[in-house]
C-alpha cells in the first residue's frame, strides 16, 4: 500500500531494538481517515471470503479492527489481555509473548463470541515474530471457527514471523513489509 509506506517514511521513527514508532498515526494518536483507507484495503483483499467475524487483540488492534469490521459489516471481537469482571462464562485462553513489551500474558476471548459457524479474519497493527497472531490462531482453532487469514498493517519481514505463518499455510496479507531498518540512520527499506 503506497500511501502507508509514504506515511511510515514521513512519520515513522526507527529506534534501537528493532522498534518502529508509528504512534503519530496508528497506535497512540490515530489518523481515522487513514485508518478508513486501511479498512477498505483489507476488505478489497478478502471481500470474496465470506468473513463474518474480525478478531484482534487489545489495545492497538481495536481501532484497526473496527474499521475492517465496518467494511465487512460484521462484529469485531477483541482478545483481552486480562480477565475482567464483565467476562462471564467459558473462555478461550492462550499465552502470548509480546515483542514490544517483553513479557508473556494470557489473552482471553469469551466462548460465546467465536464458534463453528464463524469465518474469521485476524487483524493487527504489527507482525514481528508472529506471537500475537499465533495466539489468536490457536483461539480460532480451539473455537472450531474457520480461519480465513490474517491482515497486518506493518510486517517486520526481517523478523520472520510472517514467513513462518505462510509456511504453515496461513494466508497473511500485510499492507507494508519492512525488509530492514537502521536506528542510527533512520533508514527503512521495504520489501517489494
Amino acid at each position: 500500500m503506497k500511501t502507508l509506506k509514504e506515511k511510515i517514511l514521513s512519520e515513522g521513527e526507527v529506534h534501537e531494538g528493532n522498534i518502529l514508532k508509528v504512534d503519530s498515526f496508528l497506535n497512540h494518536q490515530i489518523d481515522i481517515p487513514f485508518l478508513k483507507e486501511i479498512g477498505r484495503e483489507f476488505y478489497s483483499r478478502y471481500k470474496e471470503d465470506n468473513i463474518n467475524k474480525i478478531l484482534t487483540i487489545e489495545s492497538s488492534g481495536i481501532a484497526i479492527g473496527s474499521m475492517v469490521a465496518q467494511e465487512f459489516g460484521c462484529p469485531l471481537v477483541f482478545a483481552k489481555k486480562s480477565i475482567t469482571k464483565n467476562i462471564a462464562g467459558d473462555i478461550y485462553l492462550t499465552p502470548v509473548e509480546s515483542f514490544t513489551h517483553g513479557s508473556t500474558y494470557g489473552v482471553i476471548v469469551s466462548k460465546c463470541f467465536l464458534g463453528k459457524d464463524d469465518r474469521v479474519l485476524i487483524v493487527d497493527d504489527f507482525l514481528a515474530n508472529g506471537n500475537a497472531l499465533n495466539g489468536l490462531i490457536s483461539i480460532v482453532k480451539e473455537s472450531g471457527a474457520e480461519l480465513v487469514g490474517c491482515g497486518t498493517v506493518i510486517e517486520k519481514g526481517f523478523q520472520g514471523g510472517g514467513d513462518q505463518l505462510r509456511k504453515k499455510g496461513v494466508r497473511v496479507e500485510s499492507l507494508a513489509i519492512i525488509e530492514s531498518m537502521n536506528s542510527e540512520s533512520g533508514e527503512i527499506v521495504f520489501r517489494d
